[in-house]
């Protein structure tokens, strides 16, 4: 499965921000859509990413509270990026490696999309679930040996 097969089924909408955007109004945004990331985008190319870490983070360090913050000064540089055409297992094991909850898939400068572990996830468990029940299919129909015959 490719990555690109996950943000079909998973759909086009894009959530962006500038970097120069106060910090609070990102939390809005992701609140009010209930999503973990944001792609900081800057010029229309990829600036960052700022995520909840990002975010928790800025908070632990400035007594809870983001001020006057930007999502710039917040933004998580050069983030891990993926093509299209990456296989989802290979994702998987980079995204696990790199601790990344969110990746942006870019086709050369242009933004796809993003992919989250959670997508990842579901894609790899529909994919292994479709397998199992036509594995169990396959086994049920199998033909029995006639009998006498080894």
């Amino acid at each position: 499965m490719l990555v690109s097969e996950i943000l079909r089924i998973k759909g086009n909408t894009l959530f962006t921000i500038g970097p120069e955007s106060q910090a609070m109004d990102a939390v809005r945004v992701m609140a009010q859509h209930d999503i973990g990331s944001l792609v900081v985008m800057d010029h229309g190319r990829l600036a960052g990413m700022l995520t909840f870490r990002e975010v928790l983070d800025a908070l632990a360090k400035h007594g809870g509270s983001l001020g006057s913050l930007k999502v710039g000064d917040l933004q998580a540089r050069d983030p891990l990026t993926v093509p299209p055409g990456f296989d989802v297992m290979d994702l998987r094991r980079t995204m696990l490696e790199r601790h990344a909850r969110y990746v942006p898939v870019m086709e050369g400068a242009t933004l796809l999309g993003v992919v989250s572990f959670h997508d990842v996830a579901k894609a790899i468990y529909e994919e292994q679930a479709f397998e199992n029940r036509m594995l169990k299919s396959y086994i049920k129909d199998w033909p029995e040996e006639e009998e006498g015959r080894v």
